[in-house]
Order: C-alpha cells, then structure tokens, then sequence
C-alpha cells in the first residue's frame, strides 16, 4: 500500500498512552486541521491510523513570542513560518495495519524490502509487486521519530469500517467522515448482541440517530425491534425540528409490510392518518407491585404506601387494585385491624391510584391480552411500535413500557432456557432490541436494581434481548448500567458529568473529551465501543428522499404541500407543541 497525497508532517515525540506529537512542514496550513480528522502514521513496519484530538502552535524561540512581527509584515511572517513558528498536532493511534508477510515486496531498484518504508528516491517510485494482505491489529507500539502523517485515505477506511454491500456481514452505513465523502460502517450483527446507547442534550437530533439505526436493523433483518415510541415519532411519520411544515417518514411508510404500530390513543393515532394501527388496551390485573414501585415518583406514593401494597396484594393477588378502588373507609379500617396494614397508608394508596382510571387504555378487564398479541408479532418477526399519542406523561410511558417488558423477559428467558437445553436452531430466540427514551428515569442507581430494565441491561443479553436507550442525561443512568453499554452514540454534549458518563469504561478517555466536546450540535455524532473497531466521529447520514429510496421496502412520491402542512400541523398537536 501506498500513501496518496503530500506529508502533513512529522513525528517528533509521543507515547503509547500519551499520544503522538507531529510537527507540521511548512507547506501544511494549521487552520486545515480539524479536531476529530483521521490520519495515519507510515511506521517501519506498520501503518498507524490515528485520531487527531488537538491542535497547537509552536516557536522555536522564546524571542520569537516575546516581541512578535507586526501582522502587517507578511515578508517576516513568512521567512519565519515552518522553521521559527509551526503547527502542531496531536494524534491518538487507534489502530495498526500490519502486513501478514514482507516477502511480496522486492527490494529492487533502491526500493525497500518494506512494504511501509520509502526508498530513497521518493514514495512515488515504490511499488509492490504482488498485493499484500493487511492485518488490523489494536496498538500496541508507535511508530518511530520523523515517521511521515498523511491523510487517510478511502482505502484505509474501507480497511477499518468495511463497506455496506459486504455479503459477509451486516454493515450498516451511519454517516461519513467529517472532510471525506466515505461511509462508515457499523457492525449489526455485534451492535445488536449487547445494549447500547444514543445520547446528546436537547436538540442534537437523538430521534433522526436512533431512528437510522432502527431502519437498518430492520433492512439487514439484524434483530427485532420493540420501540416505545414516546412521542410518536417512529412508526408514521415525525415532524422536522426546525422545520415548520415538514415531516419525515417513519419504519411504518418505510418498511410496511414488516412493522406494526399498536396505538394506547386510537383517536390520535387515526387524526394523524397513522394507516393499520392497532388498539392497546392494558388491564388493572395485569398491574404489578414492580410497576407500581417504578411509577412511585410520578403517583407521589411513600414507601409506606408501597409496603401496604404488598399486604393487598398478598391477600387479593391479581384483583389487589380494583379490590382497593371499590373499598370503602370502614372496610380499609377492617381490612387494616385484621392484616395490620396502615390505614393511612392504604387509603393514601387508593387516592393515588385513582389516577389511573384517567388513563384512556386502562380497562377494569380487556376482552383479549392485548401483550401477547404483542409477543406473537415479534415471535413472528414483525417489528412492532407502542405509539403513546396524547398518553405520553411520565406516568403512562414507565407503566407501560414496564408491564410490556416484564412479561417479554419472562417469555424469553424461557425461550432460551429451552433453547440451550435442546441446542436446536429452531429453538433459538430471535434478537431482540427494545428501544426506550428517557431512559435515566428507569435506569436510576435509586430503582435499577429492582427494574426490569436493569436486569436487561445487566444479563438479559444472554437471553437474546437487549436495550437501545436514548437519552440527554447519560449522568443520571447507574454506572454499572453504563458499563454494559456496548456502543454509544454520543451527539452533542455539553455538561461535564455527561460526558464522564460517556467514558465510563472506556481507556484513553482523555483525548476523546476534546473530540466530543467540539461536536457541531447537529448532524455529528461520537461512534465508539462493540460495533466499530475504534472511535469514530461521523456526519450522520441524512434521513431524507435519498434514504428512502436506498433503504424502504416500497416506492414512494412526495406529498402534496397543502396535505404535508396538514399532517405537520396534527402531528404538532399531538405533541403539544
């Protein structure tokens, strides 16, 4: 392999864990280098593909800053740039490439008998005389002084990151380099495997990020997806932020014989022309203490309240809500003098749980299990939508999503208990990846022992299920939690404990700090951990027409505007906006 293009610099100090200094030539403008660009280092015997995380200025003489030129004076300016004055940059070697075998390179003509190393007569005059394959190798050396740093190239990228059409494995294009126009790629197969994560604060474009990587697990058949969908902004269609009359597609348009939406709010859902949308209704039965217990901050409900919970329930079981509801003061006193409850506690209880029969999918009883239907669908590879509509307060999205999941983890853990009993393939579980936002609220360190969305986090990727969690307070989720990420999709982030959260388990954060902070707040992302082989900062792929027609199952054609302005203006409603 050759390098393309001119040198930027040289190396001229550095470390394994401290990073490599590169003094820039001459020729090499300071103000082309940008925090986060991708270089490699041509090495003796191995090509470095490096990260840059800083960017410096450097004199050769104290003298030179203590009485500078006038800027005026471009002549000096110039007689001093590149041996008085300089550029400097900062690398963080990520990778090595390293040839399986020397011998295909002849070392004649002057050339060398490495592959990676100039001849005396120039870069130029270097040619292999076979192709040589490459082996990519985590660091564990730097290349020596004066190694020349070039700008990567689209090969090297390709070497790292793969391609899309690869047949061998599922790689999923999520954007390209911030100054090249190359794909990076993402592994599904191992993106799917452990639970990962999308963060970045307000407006950085979180929904459009995890909505890609839906839409790709769902074109590549990498898994399953369950998505609560908090603000209806997956199955149908969303609206532009920003744009006041536009709206995107959702996986519905986009994959339609492949997705279903089961809507908590059929009056929303069909306002905003949400096609085949299915009715979900819940029962007070299949309420739990867990569920409650998880909801406890949003229902205003002490420990007491919680622990006299546990009382009705013992003695009512299923039926322990509506037994409440329908209880009298005399008969919570009675019930209180016979099973040494709280009486305060329990008629707290009941008036908090009066709430619930506000809610518009609660039912006393349901005609059908509504959360089985659900599990046929996903059993059958379907991916499925929990849209919320007008149902999209706190106390709803955590119930809900709480009572779905708990009876998923107890399907699929006896799915793959069956499964590692029989060894059959046609036992195995399908992957499954369950998407929530606001995920701090669940994964609390105060509540994520005792959720099932901790436990998924922790161990559930043994039994085929993992999470996607979108979220603007990384810093709010346990640390044991954050550690279980396998890969996080960081957007813009901007206050300090976020961003240590970030790197919670991740070795060199240090010189990753400056990339991320340094992000445009929209339409730029930090990709690192389980499904790319090293960090990486994107321009995340445009969720546009263009998407559309490479990724949907069905042709499409642009709506009218009049039709466009009515659809965002439901869709605005609906959110409240």
């Amino acid at each position: 392999m050759t390098n393309s293009g001119q040198p930027l610099g040289s190396v001229i100090q550095g470390s394994l864990t401290g990073g490599l200094e590169v003094r820039l030539h001459a020729d090499i403008s300071v103000e082309d280098m940008r925090v986060g660009k991708f270089l490699v280092v041509q090495g003796m015997r191995s090509r470095f593909f490096c990260m840059l995380t800083d960017v410096a200025l450097g004199t050769a003489n104290a003298r030179i800053i203590a009485n500078p030129p006038n800027w005026e004076d471009t002549f000096l300016r110039e007689i001093l740039a590149g041996s008085s004055t300089y550029g400097t940059i900062n690398l963080a070697p990520m990778l090595m490439f390293t040839p399986e075998s020397e011998e295909s390179f002849s070392p004649t003509n002057g050339k060398s008998a490495n592959p990676f190393m100039p001849s005396i007569t120039g870069l130029a005059s270097f040619q292999p005389q076979t192709s040589t394959t490459m082996e990519l190798l985590p660091v564990k050396t730097i290349p020596s002084h004066f190694s020349q740093v070039y700008e990567a190239s689209e090969e090297d990228f390709r070497r790292v990151f793969g391609w899309e059409d690869d047949t061998q494995r599922k790689n999923f294009s999520i954007g390209k380099p911030l100054d090249m126009d190359v794909p990076v790629c993402i592994d599904l197969d191992r993106f799917v495997e452990r639970s990962n994560g999308v963060f970045g604060k307000s407006g950085t474009g979180k929904s459009f990020l995890t909505r890609l990587l839906l839409a790709g697990i769902v074109r590549k058949n990498a898994a399953v997806n369950l998505i609560f969908d908090m603000h209806s902004e997956y199955g149908w269609q969303a609206v532009c932020e920003g744009k006041q009359y536009s709206t995107v597609k959702g996986l519905k348009q986009l994959f339609p014989g492949k997705v279903e939406v089961y809507t908590l709010d059929p009056e929303s859902t069909k306002r905003r022309g949400v096609r085949d949308a299915q009715e979900l209704y819940l029962s007070y039965e299949q309420i739990k203490i867990e569920d409650v217990k998880l909801c406890s901050r949003d229902l205003g409900l002490s420990e007491a309240a919680l622990d006299n919970a546990n009382i009705l329930y013992a003695e009512f079981g299923k039926a322990w809500i509506l037994q409440l509801m329908n209880m009298t003061n005399e008969e919570i006193k009675l019930f209180c003098d016979e099973k040494r409850g709280h009486q305060g506690s329990i008629m707290s209880l009941q008036r908090k749980l009066l709430r619930l029969d506000n809610l518009k999918y609660m039912r006393a009883a349901c005609p059908q299990n509504y959360i089985d239907q659900i599990l046929r669908s996903l059993e059958a590879g379907k991916h499925v939508v929990v849209e919320f509509g007008s149902q999209s307060d706190m106390l709803s999205y955590m119930l809900v999503t709480n009572m779905i999941t708990r009876r998923i983890h107890e399907r699929y853990v006896s799915k793959a208990e069956r499964f590692l009993h029989s060894g059959n393939a046609s036992d195995r579980p399908t992957q499954l990846v369950i998407t929530i936002e606001e995920a701090h609220r669940f994964l609390d360190p105060a509540i994520v022992q005792s959720t099932i969305f901790g436990t998924i986090a922790r161990e559930m990727r043994k039994y085929f299920v993992t999470l996607l969690v979108v979220d603007q307070r990384p810093s709010g989720i346990d640390n044991e939690v954050m550690s279980q990420i396998g890969t996080r999709i960081t957007a813009l982030l901007n206050d300090e404990k976020d961003i240590d959260a970030i790197f919670t388990g991740v070795s060199g954060a240090g010189s990753l700090r400056s990339v991320l902070a340094k992000l445009d707040s929209k339409q730029q992302a930090m990709i690192l951990g389980h499904a790319v082989p090293m960090p990486v900062v994107v321009r995340t792929r445009p969720y546009d027409a263009t998407f559309y027609a490479e990724i949907g199952d069905t042709a499409w054609e642009e709506k009218p505007d009049a039709e466009l302005f009515a659809a965002a203006e439901l869709a605005k409603a609906d959110l409240g906006f």
